[in-house]
This record gives structure tokens, C-alpha cells and sequence, in this order.
């Protein structure tokens, strides 16, 4: 049994200092471009067709023709900034009044809304009473008022009551089933 599993093997140490030497003295060089990768290019030649060679063009074998086309499944790539642009270099041009012919009907403007129904007196003391009790016993805290049975009771009370009012008086807007609701369905 000449032949050791890993898991059976010792690790080997690690020279931590010869790593770091090593990271060290190739700081600031560029690595080495990894197999098969194409040359950089510059912005100027972004636009143009890729080979589908990995080759400068000055390796170019002679047999290759100048109306190459790209491999299938290729891309053509432009790089911000070059050629005509992108679809987020589009801008609409503003609208003008020489824009529109007698066919156009223009900008649409909504009618006035109808006015608001006149509350009645009921209505308008539930909302006082809503909105003003609870607003009392807040001008009664940040004064420093003493908070009385009769503040407590009209603060409390105007609220429930004003809001009982208000629930009660609330129409469900179907006026037909007020007619005769055990008739069941009407064929």
C-alpha cells in the first residue's frame, strides 16, 4: 500500500513569509493575460467587429478576408460613448403647439367637480365632537390643566358620542334592501 489517500497525508506548512515576499515584490505589475484571451483594444476600436479569432490583427493568418463575419452566437459590443449611441442616449423632443393639426383634440381638461353636499347641524356638532375632544384633552395636557370629572367627561364623552352619531346617521347608499328583505330571491 504505497499509495496514501489525502485525508491520510500531513498538510504541508504554509511559508508565510516567502508568500508575502512574493505579493510584495509583483505589486504594481499586471498579471499575465490568462490563455486564449483577446489583446486589449482601445475606445477608438470598441465599435468594430470582433474576430473570431483571438489574435491581434496583425497576427492574421493571410487567408482570412477582410468581410469576415462574426461567429454564430456573437455579439457586437459598443462601448459608452462610441457610435450613435444607446437606447438611454434617446431623448424625447418636447411637445409644441405646431405639434397638434384640426384632428387633434388638444389637452384634456376635466370639468369642474360638483360641489360638496351642505352638511346639516346634526353632522356638523358629530364632527365637533369628534375632532374637538380629542383636541381638548390634548390643550388640557400641554396646559397642565386639572383634568376635572366635567373636562374628562366632555372631552371623552363628545368624542364617543359625536362618533356614535356620525356611524348611525351613515347610509349603506342601497335603498333596495329596505323594501322587504325576507322575500328571498326574485325570479
Amino acid at each position: 500500500m504505497a499509495e496514501q489517500h489525502d485525508a491520510d497525508r500531513e498538510p504541508q506548512p504554509i511559508d508565510e513569509e516567502a508568500a508575502w515576499a512574493a505579493i510584495v515584490a509583483g505589486y504594481g505589475e499586471e498579471p499575465a493575460d490568462p490563455p486564449g484571451a483577446k489583446p486589449f483594444k482601445s475606445v477608438e476600436d470598441l465599435a468594430g467587429l470582433e474576430s473570431g479569432v483571438n489574435e491581434s490583427p496583425s497576427s492574421r493568418p493571410p487567408e482570412d478576408s477582410a468581410d469576415d463575419k462574426p461567429a454564430l452566437g456573437s455579439s457586437i459590443t459598443f462601448a459608452p460613448g462610441v457610435g450613435g449611441g444607446g437606447p438611454r442616449d434617446y431623448q424625447v423632443s418636447e411637445p409644441s403647439d405646431d405639434d397638434f393639426d384640426e384632428s387633434d383634440e388638444g389637452h384634456f381638461v376635466p370639468p369642474e367637480p360638483p360641489p360638496l353636499p351642505e352638511a346639516d347641524v346634526t353632522a356638523k356638532f358629530a364632527w365637533l365632537a369628534v375632532v374637538g375632544g380629542p383636541v381638548l384633552m390634548l390643550v388640557a395636557v400641554l396646559l397642565q390643566w386639572d383634568m376635572t370629572w366635567w373636562l374628562t367627561t366632555l372631552c371623552v364623552g363628545g368624542f364617543l358620542g359625536g362618533f356614535v352619531t356620525l356611524v348611525a346617521r351613515m347610509s349603506s347608499g342601497d335603498d333596495d334592501d329596505d323594501e322587504d328583505p325576507g322575500r328571498g330571491a326574485v325570479v
